[in-house]
This record gives C-alpha cells, structure tokens and sequence, in this order.
C-alpha cells in the first residue's frame, strides 16, 4: 500500500518549494534587469563614443568647403588657432546658429560677416551642444599639429589653359571618366552650350558658378568637399581629384560672362524630336504594311 504523508508535512515542503520558486523568480528579473541596465548604458557609450568619432567626418562634409585648418582663408576664415581669437563661449554661441549672432550687431561677427563678402555661415545640420564641443576639441588638436589634414587643398595658381578647358569640358560631359568612379556632372547640371537634349534638370545651371563662388580658390574648395544634400553623398566615398578639380574650374572659369542654357528651349527641342521620331515611326511602319499587302496581292493574282 502507498505510505501516505502527513498533511503538515505535505503542507511543509509545499511552501518550501513555493519559496524556492519566488527566490528563483526574483533572482531572474535582477538578472534581466541588471542586463538590460548594461546594455543600456553600452548603447549610451557607443553613441558617445560615435559622436566623437565620426567629428571629422562632418568637419570634413560641412566645414571644408569654407574653411580650413591652416591653410588659409576660404569664404570663411582659417580656423587654425580660432580659439585663442575668440573664447570657447562666445564660438559655442555663435556655430549653431551664426545669423541670429550677426543680426544681433555682434562686432566680431559682423567683422566676420564682412571679411567674407557678406556671405553668411549657414546653420549646420545636426549641431547639438556634444557636436559643438567635440568641433572645437578637433580644431583645437587640429591647430596644434604642424600640419593639420583639414589644410584643404593646394590650389595651383598656374594660369589655365587650352588643354585644362577642354579636359574639363570633358570631365563634365561624362566623356572623361572621374578616377574615383564618381557621377558626371551633366548629370544633374547643365551649361551654356551643353546639347539640346543634354543637361539634368536636379542641380542648378553652372554657367556662372565661377562667378557666384568667387573665384578659383573658393570654387576649388568647394568641389573638394561639397556640402550640398544631393552632391554629399554622391562624392563623399568618390572625391575629386586636383587635377580633375583644376580642370573643371579652368572651364567654368571659361563660361564666365555666357547665358545660363534655356530650359524652355531644351523640353521644346525634346518635345519636336519626339515628335519627330513619332512620324517616323508611324511612316515606317505604313511602309513596311503596304509592302506587305502588294506581295500577298501579288500571289493572289499571278495565281489566277
């Protein structure tokens, strides 16, 4: 016969085994919790961690088309030894948004403002305080080097000539590939005496881009790192080169004083030549049936 337990004792290791379950139980959610605080603040830390990181990345990306880092003005001043011209808070103040400085009379930003042609600094994407000190920290490790990898590039001062014009005609027809593998210019610009039928329509024209830039420097400049939202990440894994660089300019330099290219006048010709290619097809095709028709009708009466 089975050997019955008492019912104290039953009761006894019944609350035993319950206890052991509500330890286990809250052991487990410590330990669930526990994990999820760490990783947490590993999430935190990598995105710390990536904020510095990535600075000169978006130094290079916003920055180096108007500044430099000893290598002297661009549309915007050599940033070199900034810190020591102006303190920490007053360029914490003034980098996330330096129009509202300007506007506010503030003299050293006016002086700024003028010695860049009244061109004012656009506000930067993405500018949170971390962003603005790990910028500054850049600039200022930056500065101290004897020479810093934001020097931007050495622009040749040589005067252009024929073949730098037509290889940068070349260059930006797409008839010369780019070294880096990058997109063509005609892609999304057009130009004074680009075909017709040529030009992209999602950039703006480039006839006076010289002038608009200001010249060979800034022009350099800023097809070494340009900022734009479409050009950014084209470019940013492509660069140009200097020498494709200095060819270009040398051509755009060349357009200086034309007519921008009408876009009227490019949808018209595309419209006629669709048009036209219609009729021809429409001909062809009224041939082609007609020749059909008189050899079936052709058999049908020599048979008879």
């Amino acid at each position: 016969m089975q050997k019955m337990e008492p019912a104290a004792l039953k009761t006894s290791k019944s609350r035993a085994v319950c206890g052991t379950s509500e330890i286990t139980g809250e052991r487990h959610h410590a330990i669930l919790l526990t994990n999820f605080i760490t990783v947490v603040l590993c999430m935190l830390a990598g995105a710390s961690t990536t904020q510095a990181q990535d600075t000169p990345d978006y130094f290079r990306q916003n920055c180096m088309n108007c500044h430099t880092i000893g290598g002297g003005r661009l549309t915007g001043p050599d940033l070199k030894d900034v810190t020591q011209r102006k303190d920490r808070a007053w360029l914490a103040n003034f980098l996330p948004n330096p129009k509202a400085v300007i506007d506010s009379g503030d003299p050293y930003a006016q002086k700024i403002f003028e010695e860049s042609r009244n061109v004012p600094m656009p506000t930067l994407p993405g500018l949170t305080k971390e962003r603005v000190e790990n910028l500054l920290n850049l600039i200022e490790a930056e500065s101290k080097l004897e020479e810093s990898q934001f020097k931007g590039l050495q622009i040749s001062t040589k005067p252009f000539t024929d073949v730098d014009r037509a290889l940068g005609h070349a260059i930006f027809l797409g008839h010369r590939k780019l070294e880096a593998g990058g997109t063509s210019c005609i892609s999304c610009h057009s130009m004074y005496d680009t075909p017709a039928l040529g030009g992209g329509r999602l950039g703006p024209d480039l006839t006076n881009v010289y002038e608009r830039l200001k010249g060979r420097k800034s022009l350099s400049a800023w097809l070494t790192a340009p900022g734009t939202e479409t050009m950014l990440p084209t470019f940013k894994n492509h660069p140009l080169t200097a020498d494709e660089i200095n060819s270009l300019v040398a051509y755009f330099e060349a357009s200086a004083g034309e007519r921008p290219a009408e876009p009227a006048a490019s949808r018209m010709a595309l419209l006629l030549t669709g048009l036209a290619g219609a009729a021809a097809l429409v001909f062809g095709f009224d041939a082609i049936w007609k020749q059909r028709f008189h050899s079936v009708r052709r058999q049908l009466v020599d048979a008879t």
